[in-house]
């Protein structure tokens, strides 16, 4: 059984369907994709009743004539929930492994060559599923393998059996550092944890102007632009990167241009603005079903990740990430240790 590759929605459709697109035209196949809807507006998106303006604005139809299929939550979930959700999925479709992958992330195969796969063109080159399915298959050798990262979290592969041997990700922790407390705890139980390579997975905020540039139609060149600009006298300026290097193949030019043009959006997203402005872009859906105010959405979520913050300063009595090699903490020391700080 084919592992599923799940990518969680919340706000922001053209950063999700530049996502998809990428992971679609980078080898993916489209029927192994599901988009997570996890929007809280119930059943308007596929009603069709929300406007593009609208934070939690998803199309089904554009997915659907994709290819990929689209999973609800069943109400607007954090992103703990939303990982134990995940796990959920495991249960009732009998998913023995599973991906997960954030929607700001923009996918390209190896299709210059290198260590993992000869170039696109020549005998035993190896898209990126084709990749991933291998990590798969060298991980299965590790009785005790737990996650195998790809660019870190970008792009994730899961064995349910060590989520499952851990109890799942703390809810209690919703957001940021969460992180920090599910990997401790794998280490904890002996779960390997180790970084392996599938494609190029650029973390992103803003979208290539037009997504046929990635299917390399002719005339369309990868370029783009911020729609959600800094205010005047702020640093929003494309750092421009090395120009094209002149190559024989238009396939390969093209895809060099697309792999310059995400690095700028990395160097882009990465700047002095704060790597999230992405999630701020939308203001519209008033008077629409289940309408929320966009900062005010944004305001709430900072206040319940610091609560989270806090309950992990409480739980492993310990500011940071280091759980054991800077406290040297074990599993069982969860919420029965003093403060170090």
């Amino acid at each position: 059984l084919a592992p599923p590759l799940l990518i969680g929605f919340t706000r922001s459709w053209p950063i999700l369907l530049q996502a998809v697109v990428s992971y679609v035209t980078a080898g993916w196949p489209a029927d192994q994709i599901f988009v997570v809807e996890n929007t809280g507006v119930q059943q308007a998106n596929a009603r069709g009743q929300l406007t593009l303006q609208n934070p939690f604005y998803l199309n089904h139809t554009i997915l659907r004539t994709l290819g990929v299929n689209i999973i609800q939550t069943p109400t607007l979930l954090t992103f703990a929930q939303l990982q134990n959700f995940y796990l959920s999925l495991t249960y009732t479709k009998n998913w023995p492994y599973y991906f997960w992958s954030h929607m700001d992330v923009l996918t390209l195969s190896y299709e210059d060559g290198n260590e993992h796969t000869p170039k696109y063109s020549d005998k035993g080159y190896k898209p990126i599923y084709t990749l991933a399915l291998e990590a798969l298959q060298k991980a299965r050798r590790d009785p005790r393998w737990g996650t195998r990262w790809f660019s870190y979290d970008h792009l994730a592969l899961v064995n349910p059996l060590a989520y499952e041997d851990v109890g799942g990700w703390d809810t209690m922790i919703p957001y940021y550092i969460t992180d920090c407390d599910m990997h401790a705890r794998l280490a904890m139980r002996n779960w390997t944890m180790l970084d392996a390579k599938a494609a190029i997975i650029t973390d992103v905020s803003t979208t290539i102007d037009d997504l046929l540039a990635l299917y390399r139609v002719d005339g369309i060149e990868a370029k783009f632009t911020d729609p959600n600009p800094p205010p005047p006298g702020k640093d929003g300026a494309v750092v421009a990167r090395r120009g094209d290097e002149k190559d024989d193949d238009e396939n390969l030019r093209r895809w060099r241009k697309l792999q310059k043009t995400a690095d700028t959006m990395f160097h882009y997203k990465h700047g002095d603005r704060g790597r999230n402005t992405w999630q701020l872009g939308q203001h519209g859906g008033q008077d629409e079903p289940f309408y929320y105010n966009s900062a005010g959405f944004a305001e709430a979520i900072e206040v319940t990740t610091e609560s989270g913050r806090e309950v992990f300063r409480r739980k492993w009595g310990h500011r940071d990430c280091d759980l054991r090699e800077g406290a040297g903490l074990e599993f069982g020391d969860q919420w029965m240790v003093e403060k170090d700080f």
